[in-house]
């Protein structure tokens, strides 16, 4: 396993898995993709209780889905609750991954149950994107206590890694309920998440290089179980 010098620090902050919640007010992330305020003026406004007034009021620019505009950050996360993936996606972070964030956005996006971040407490969230904020995230300080959270909810590991021994993902059945689970950036996987895992599934690759991007091969991933068991 990579060498961790803050982990002691990071694991006095958090004894158990402990999920990052939503924010509840209304988020200012920008995009190119804005609307205005709501045509007509107040006497023209939604009634239902999803709608956030700010936002009718001001124009919706967060980074959503047209079926979102102008609703409530909480009624947003409520809504995907209804609906979201039985799988899981699971990162290592012993040297403050950049990849995280770029992950947690692919999870927001396949509508993953959950995210679980592996290691130090504290991630870069710029590539999220904001999108943490609709996210279940939950932290565990080790591999032994992600194991534990996935066998008291009866959810196999399957790890994503190019090593011997793996399975093709052309050919991978996966079980519909899971965590999808993948190293850092750099070191890979450590010995004890492939040790954990009940099946190793490897990307195909037919360039030069050795292997994806840790966020790109997780994007995959996730489309690959979404083909099998994705709502259609």
């Amino acid at each position: 396993m990579p060498e961790n010098p803050t982990a002691a620090q990071d694991h006095a902050e958090q004894d158990h898995a402990e999920p990052n919640h939503a924010e509840p007010n209304p988020t200012n992330e920008l995009s190119t993709h804005g609307v205005g305020p709501w045509p007509g003026g107040e006497e023209e406004w939604p009634q239902d209780a999803h709608f956030d007034p700010e936002l009718l009021r001001d124009g919706d620019t967060r980074n959503v889905i047209d079926r979102y505009r102008y609703w409530r950050m909480d009624a947003i996360v409520a809504d995907l609750d209804q609906h979201r993936h039985p799988f899981h996606a699971a990162i290592e972070n012993w040297q403050h991954d950049m990849n995280i964030g770029s992950i947690v956005r692919s999870a927001n996006a396949f509508a993953a149950d959950t995210v679980h971040i592996v290691g130090r407490r504290r991630w870069n969230k710029r590539g999220a994107m904001v999108t943490d904020r609709y996210q279940h995230v939950l932290n565990h300080p080790d591999v032994a206590d992600l194991v534990a959270w996935a066998r008291a909810h009866d959810l196999p590991i399957i790890a994503v890694d190019n090593v011997p021994g793996s399975v093709s993902i052309e050919t991978f059945d996966w079980p519909e309920r899971c965590i999808l689970l993948f190293g850092q950036e750099g070191p890979g996987m450590s010995v004890e998440a492939l040790a954990a895992a009940d099946a190793v599934v490897e990307i195909t690759q037919y360039g030069s290089t050795r292997s994806l991007n840790a966020s790109a091969a997780a994007a995959v991933a996730m489309h690959s179980w979404v083909l099998q068991w994705g709502r259609r």
